[in-house]
């Protein structure tokens, strides 16, 4: 009897480590059902959520509010096409992990300056086809890691200077179908890593405002970058062109209008560089140096591949023209050595002739006198 009960003692001792396992286990799988029991619940009730990639689809749902409890952890948010005609400045407060926001095809008109400033993760922004007619300057201020950026088929009539300032990671940029007429060089110069950019179907102006953002183009198409199109709207001359094939020479101009509409020396009020500065003849005063003015920068051509060719034609034409002359100076004096050739023997030959002419004329009197 006591045999039997140290048999069953000694089998429940190796039976306990068995026994812990499957606590632990059942314990992990009651919370992993909780976690998904949690997950599902936060999910917002129009929406679908998939919990492994962290994405909520509230796409087509006829929307005109952002739901209220959006899980926060999410990192993708879809809300396009729905009827969403604004949105308050702290709609996105809570999605500190969103990567991936999609607000296409909205009535959306006018963003506030801080809607996107909790987006600090944000990579990836779709704005696509709205009503939206300007931009605040701050917009897009806090979201540094935003790599593609989608404001096609609005209203736009113009960008902001320093929109595009604190985007340096930028990779993709579509401006299509808007009613852009001219750009700014300024405002895109902070894109050092911009790979794409989408200017197609604007009533562009291809006049002396647009002539600046034509340098910056020709430098983004040198560092390899990608543009679609740029067709020109204005002047008539140019309508249908792509601005890019445009010659520069015939921006030649603005700087003519530059310098008839900038002011005179006459009317041009005295600047601190421009006078003598030196204290007059009553005054004992030590005269002031005078300040150096700051020299106006010439133009310079910006594509250094037409520069590179232009300097190659020239060469190559100024190469052709110089072997013609030497040809032409050899033929010269190939054919002014022969002449003079010709003229030696000519000179030579006249005095035989002479002599054989006065010879028949002596047999002529001795014929007549016999």
């Amino acid at each position: 009897m006591g045999r039997m009960r140290a048999l069953l003692s000694g089998g429940r001792r190796r039976k306990s480590p068995a026994s812990l396992r499957f606590r632990q286990c059942s314990v992990l799988a009651c919370w992993l059902t909780l976690c998904a029991a949690e997950s599902l619940l936060s999910c917002p009730s129009p929406c679908t959520c998939n919990s492994s990639s962290l994405e909520v689809d509230c796409s087509g749902l006829g929307l005109s509010t952002i739901p209220s409890d959006i899980p926060p952890e999410t990192r993708t948010l879809l809300l396009l096409n729905n009827k969403l005609s604004s949105l308050p400045s702290l709609a996105f407060a809570n999605l500190s992990a969103l990567h991936r926001l999609d607000l296409s095809n909205n009535f959306l008109d006018q963003l506030p300056a801080e809607v996107f400033g909790e987006l600090a993760n944000l990579t990836e922004l779709r704005l696509r086809n709205n009503s939206i007619r300007s931009l605040e300057k701050a917009l897009l201020q806090r979201t540094v890691l935003l790599r593609r950026l989608d404001l096609s088929l609005n209203g736009l009539s113009q960008l902001p200077t320093g929109l595009f300032d604190d985007l340096p990671a930028l990779r993709l940029l579509s401006l299509r179908s808007n009613r852009l007429q001219n750009l700014d060089r300024v405002t895109f110069e902070a894109l050092v890593n911009l790979q794409q950019i989408q200017l197609g179907d604007n009533p562009w102006e291809c006049d002396c405002n647009l002539r600046e953002f034509k340098h910056w183009m020709e430098w983004f198409s040198y560092r390899g970058g990608k543009v679609d199109e740029l067709q020109c709207t204005l002047p008539k001359e140019l309508r249908g062109r792509d601005m890019r094939m445009v010659p520069m020479e015939m921006f030649n101009y603005c700087t003519q209008l530059e310098d008839e509409n900038s002011p005179s020396v006459v009317d041009r009020p005295e600047t601190p560089c421009s006078k003598s500065n030196i204290s007059p003849p009553e005054s004992k005063a030590d005269p002031v140096p005078a300040t150096e003015c700051p020299q106006r920068q010439r133009y310079r051509p910006v594509s250094v591949r037409r520069a590179i060719g232009t300097v190659i034609i020239a060469g190559v034409v100024c190469g052709i023209v110089c072997i013609m002359m030497v040809v032409a100076a050899a033929y010269g004096c190939i054919y002014a050595s022969l002449m003079a050739k010709y003229h030696r023997e000519l000179k030579k030959r006249q005095p035989l002739m002479s002599d054989a002419e006065g010879e028949n004329e002596e047999q002529k009197q001795i014929s007549s006198v016999a």
